[in-house]
């Protein structure tokens, strides 16, 4: 008992679900324009002139047919005035409602299928035409899916029914031209949907292109700016090489040690400036292939900034800056920190600013954690918040942040990592190979 109370409920529940999705719209009604407006007018006009007359001939006619050899039919028509007044309104009635047919494509069907299943048997040709329109404009048009799924059938099923096989809807000498002129119509509505076809793919084609060429110009902007700080490294190290060297030069006599631990200074300072000099050279090799940046002139601008870049060292500074503006940051360093290559700490530096960057812009409210890992053979830097509201300043972003990034730690051979939590909030990972210690 209790099963078949349940199935009559669903059943009940799908029967409410049917109903309300037929009275809901799959989409906004059309809204013809001016030249559609014209030509459904026109179209009415012109049916209903042609019915009109249809009707008006076809008063106190009475048509004689052989249904088989030897049987004849007789077929009488309206007659009188009476009955041209009814197939005058008739073809009135069924025609001047397509002037609407895009509008109310549901209330046109169901006034001409009434007026259709009115109109007398033999003189079905009056409304059977204005029926044909008013079923593909219900089908095109019609914003009510589920209700002109509904009315469809039931309609051409009550018309199809209400005919019989004595009177010919349709004369026999029209029959070739209405198989013609679908077909027609069809080739000609498959041509444009090529054409369509065609342009569309073309413009997806070009608004591809157009979009490859504003990431290359970005990744060429990222690496000449990425290219000029590992420029300021390289400088510092050899200003600092250029110092110690001299300072050896005034103590090698007095002081052999000491002057010998300046050298080694030296030693160190070169190694580091010819591996961030691999990377520079490597980076605009890179941007060459891509079809050059014109990165060599930055470079020369900023020769004279002889001061060094951050790295790890100042993410403490950092995130103070950012708990400043209210958002709580957490930072933690697991491994024992070491020396590390100071463009290396530069990239893995600015991955820590972006993300928490678009912390405070796009994350009000959150709380961020930074982690550091040092690793026998890669570094670590993940940033992850908790996820909270937009800032007032914030505005879609065009991802150049990304795209700098992951640039910068494909110079260090290193990935960059980026999604969304399942617990909401943000990750950003980077891992940067490391050499033996």
């Amino acid at each position: 008992m209790t099963a078949i109370r349940t199935t009559s409920e669903r059943l009940r529940e799908a029967a409410r679900r049917t109903v309300r999705d037929a009275r809901l719209p799959s989409g906004p009604p059309l809204r013809p324009t001016r030249l559609a407006w014209q030509f459904d007018a026109l179209v009415a006009l012109t049916l209903g002139i042609a019915t009109v007359y249809y009707g008006i001939d076809n008063a106190d006619v009475v048509v004689v047919r052989e249904i088989a050899p030897g049987v004849e039919a007789v077929l009488p028509r309206p007659s009188g005035p009476g009955g041209l007044a009814f197939m005058v309104t008739l073809a009135f009635i069924a025609s001047g409602a397509l002037a609407l047919r895009r509008r109310y494509p549901l209330a046109v069907l169901c006034i001409v299928t009434a007026a259709t299943l009115a109109t007398p048997q033999s003189v079905l040709r009056l409304t059977f035409y204005a029926f044909v329109i008013a079923v593909y404009s219900a089908a095109v048009y019609s914003p009510y899916r589920v209700a002109a799924l509904a009315a469809l059938p039931v309609s051409v099923v009550l018309v199809g029914t209400s005919g019989n096989s004595v009177t010919p809807i349709v004369p026999n000498e029209y029959i070739a031209l209405l198989i013609l002129v679908p077909m027609a119509v069809a080739a000609v509505g498959l041509r444009t949907w090529k054409l369509r076809t065609d342009e569309g793919r073309t413009r997806l084609s070009a608004l591809e292109r157009e979009q490859a060429q504003a990431l290359r110009r970005a990744v060429e902007h990222e690496r000449a700016r990425i290219a000029r700080e590992l420029h300021d490294v390289v400088t510092h190290n050899v200003s600092v090489m250029i110092i110690q060297a001299g300072a050896a030069r005034k103590i090698m006599k007095t002081s052999p040690e000491q002057a010998g631990e300046a050298l080694l200074a030296v030693e160190a300072g070169g190694r580091a400036a010819m591996t961030e000099l691999r990377h520079v050279m490597g980076l605009l090799t890179m941007a060459d292939e891509g079809e050059g940046t014109g990165g060599g002139a930055d470079l020369a601008d900023s020769a004279a900034e002889l001061a060094p870049q951050p790295g790890l060292d100042q993410l403490e500074t950092l995130v103070g800056r950012v708990r400043d503006t209210g958002v709580s940051v957490d930072l933690a360093v697991n491994g024992p920190p070491r020396p590390l290559p100071p463009g290396l700490e530069l990239a893995a530096y600015r991955v820590v600013q972006e993300a928490l960057t678009n912390t405070v812009k796009h994350a009000s409210g959150a709380t961020a954690a930074v982690t550091v890992e040092y690793g026998p053979e890669r570094l670590r830097v993940e940033v992850t918040d908790t996820g909270g509201r937009p800032g007032a300043g914030a505005v879609a972003g065009n991802g150049r942040g990304l795209i700098g990034l992951r640039e910068r730690l494909a110079v260090h051979d290193g990935t960059l990592n980026t999604g969304r939590l399942l617990t909401g909030g943000y990750r950003v990972e980077a891992l940067i190979p490391l050499e033996a210690p």
